[in-house]
């Protein structure tokens, strides 16, 4: 090889071609590599069939964009208009991201995209479009175009597309004008159609059969025509909360046929009754901040599959919950009824229930047998109602064998409620009116991990002897968080429980913290002062040492500014221990 070569530098004329076995080997001075693969200013191409210009604040599409892109990328942008002489040389796309720019109807000719047969997803939304494009590809599967000023769709802006699955049109000003009757025409696959946050004053009739996900909130929906929703019976999420609907815009067939439904959601609207016809398939029922007063067992009895039922911010009062009124839902699993003006607990609960949430309710007393028909109860939640100590049966939580959260929060009571369950995790008794604590609620409570007694008027001499000996069993079971907060602490309360993890004293009036503080408590690691009556002599030198474990100290809001110094084994984190 060397030989040839130096013959042809000494021969005389034009050298004769290099057979293919010369031609594989680079001439001196000459790259092996490929050539740098064609990327416009300023963007990105990974690789050879994409092109990244996001965030470039692009006022003109970019040229020398390959013609081998398949996935362009030009969103947060400042594009007004997309040239077709520059998008017809692009008929290998299959994504087009151009969302979050300034693009028009007016800059987007309406044969744009006519040339992009192989276009799949295309994504225009955040822009300023007045009306949809008339044409999109039909190789089209996903299509995004939330979030414009558009007043109009197209026959075939969706229509005629097979492959279609979703399309995004939320955000905008449709109202049913602007929907023709055949805008899905030809895309009978479509399974996810977002029109929430628009103006539709009815449900679109001749809406896609495959849907699965349809997406109404937020728009002035007073009405479902009779036959809207018949042929949508792959249909499994519909959500129409946030509208004006009313009985009158509802009857018995509106949900009858939709065998495959499990979540509904009518939330905020003006009904005065649970709709008839719900399928036996619903496993969600939102039906908080309606105008309903009575729920009655005969609209339940469809719904027999039902999981979850919403009804919290209702004008239920008194006889709103019949007993009996939920007996058909046999394997309910929550129930919310949050601001309903309950006096009492409902009668009659489904007995598999695990969770009933009641807070800011008018309920005064627990009776012994007010909770009796749900044994497998897991949280309770009775948290800003009227209970005084006085009108707390003390067996009124003993069935509730499986509770593990118990929250009884902005009542008025004054000590601990009897006979809580051994299982409990949480207690939450925060912003009562507790002036003494005695060891006897807490026996055998070797499972609890957060108590909360924070906003009361508790005293150190308030606390029972022995109080905290109740925890100890804790050790074993794992860390403790113990919010005393903002009660009336003047110092730091003695015989902490060892499993103490988590100590929250702030806003209290503790002046001082002594040598002997944390002797009980070896696993301490975070513990908050913040906002109490400290000074810089006020924390003993050696009231941290033995807490290996403590990360956290918060001194922060007291008169001065207070020094804590961790243990050496502790790792030393920055943190604000001064006004």
């Amino acid at each position: 090889m060397r030989l040839s070569l130096l013959l042809l530098l000494l021969l005389p004329g034009p050298p004769p071609a290099l057979g293919m076995e010369d031609a594989a080997f680079p001439h001196p001075g000459e790259s092996s590599q490929p050539p740098p693969r064609a990327c416009p200013l300023r963007c990105s191409c990974p690789r050879d069939d994409t092109v990244d210009c996001d965030g470039l604040d692009l006022q003109v599409f970019p040229d020398n964009i390959t013609r081998a892109a398949q996935h362009l990328s030009l969103q947060n942008n400042q594009l007004q208009e997309l040239p077709y002489n520059e998008l017809s040389r692009l008929s290998g796309l299959r994504t087009l991201n151009l969302h979050n720019n300034l693009i028009s109807s007016e800059g987007l000719p309406d044969e744009a995209f006519e040339s992009l047969t192989q276009l799949q997803h295309i994504s225009v939304a955040q822009n300023k479009l007045s009306v949809a494009p008339q044409f999109l590809p039909r190789s089209l599967r996903v299509a995004d175009l939330a979030a414009n000023q558009m007043t109009e769709i197209f026959p075939l802006t969706f229509g005629e597309k097979p492959a279609l699955r979703a399309v995004y049109l939320h955000n905008n000003q449709l109202g049913n004008t602007g929907l023709p009757p055949d805008a899905f025409r030809g895309s009978a696959a479509v399974a996810t159609l977002s029109l929430s946050s628009n103006r539709l004053r009815y449900v679109p009739p001749s809406l896609p059969p495959a849907l699965e996900r349809l997406h109404l909130q937020n728009n002035l929906i007073s009405k479902v025509p009779r036959g809207a929703l018949s042929r949508q019976t792959h249909l499994r999420e519909l959500h129409l909360q946030h509208n004006q609907l009313t009985d009158s815009g509802l009857d018995a067939t509106t949900f009858s046929k939709l065998h495959c439904l499990e979540y509904l959601d009518l939330s905020h609207n003006q009904l005065a009754a649970v709709p008839a016809g719900l399928p036996h398939t619903l496993a969600v029922l939102h039906l908080g901040r309606n105008r309903i007063r009575q729920v009655e067992a005969a609209r339940l009895r469809g719904a027999r599959g039902l999981r979850y039922l919403l009804l919290q911010h209702n004008p239920l009062g008194a006889a709103g919950l019949p007993a009996g009124a939920l007996r058909p839902l046999r394997d309910l699993h929550t129930l919310h009824l949050y601001g309903n003006g309950l006096d009492r607990v409902p009668p009659a609960l489904p007995r598999r229930l695990r969770a009933l949430v009641l807070p800011h309710n008018r309920v005064a007393m627990l009776g012994a047998r007010d909770l009796a028909a749900t044994p497998g109860l897991t949280e309770l939640n009775l948290a800003y109602n009227r209970l005084a100590s006085a009108h707390v049966h003390p067996r009124a939580f003993r069935r509730l064998r499986a509770l593990r959260s118990l929250d009884l929060a902005g009542n008025q009571l004054t000590r601990l409620p009897a006979g809580l369950p051994a299982g409990l995790h949480t207690l939450r008794l925060q912003r009562n009116q507790l002036r003494a604590l005695e060891p006897e609620p807490l026996a055998g409570l070797d499972q609890l991990r957060d108590l909360s007694l924070a906003h009361n008027q508790l005293r150190v001499g308030d606390i029972g002897p022995g109080t905290w000996h109740e925890l100890q069993a804790l050790q074993v079971r794992g860390g403790l968080v113990l919010d005393l907060s903002h009660n009336q602490l003047s110092f730091m309360p003695p015989d902490l429980p060892e499993a103490l993890e988590e100590l929250h004293l702030q806003g209290n009036r503790i002046s001082y913290v002594g040598p002997e503080a944390f002797l009980s408590t070896p696993r301490l690691r975070a513990l908050f002062l913040r906002a109490n009556r400290l000074h810089v002599t006020s924390i003993a030198p050696e009231a941290f040492l033995g807490l290996p474990h403590l990360r956290v100290v918060d001194t922060a809001g007291n008169p001065e500014q207070v020094l804590v110094r961790l243990p050496p084994t502790a790792p030393r984190r920055p943190r604000a221990e001064g006004p």
